[in-house]
């Protein structure tokens, strides 16, 4: 079992950064991709980036490329969301998801475990 735990979300303006943090427990961390999903109101849940244990295989959705980076340290069980630019489309709620078979991937489905969630909010 892994357990996960987002933070690092809050009110922010347009233009603004945030840093997602989603600390892990459980299960040895460095064994599963890693993946970052959001959900906005009314809207279904979408993928935003993913990464594999090691790091070498990183895959971001068109829509966050060049603003977002994602990142992990293994050693501290913790995987990051650089967020840039914020604009109000990307107001949601965050989640962070571990693969055990090391797959990054954009299917919501292909993830085992999921944290709760923390809610970005950007204002125009």
């Amino acid at each position: 079992q892994v357990h996960l735990v987002e933070s690092g979300g809050g009110l922010v303006q347009t233009g603004d950064s945030l840093r997602l943090s989603c600390a892990a427990s459980g299960r040895p961390f460095s064994n599963y991709a890693m993946g970052w999903f959001r959900q906005a109101p009314g809207k279904e849940r979408e993928f935003v980036a993913a990464i594999t244990w090691s790091g070498a295989y990183i895959y971001y959705a068109d829509f966050v490329k060049g603003r977002f980076t994602i990142s992990r340290d293994n050693a501290q069980k913790t995987l990051y969301l650089q967020m840039n630019s914020l604009k109000p489309e990307d107001t949601a709620i965050y989640y962070c998801a571990a693969n055990r078979r090391d797959f990054a991937t954009s299917s919501g489905d292909e993830y085992d475990y999921w944290g709760r969630g923390t809610q970005v909010t950007v204002s125009s």
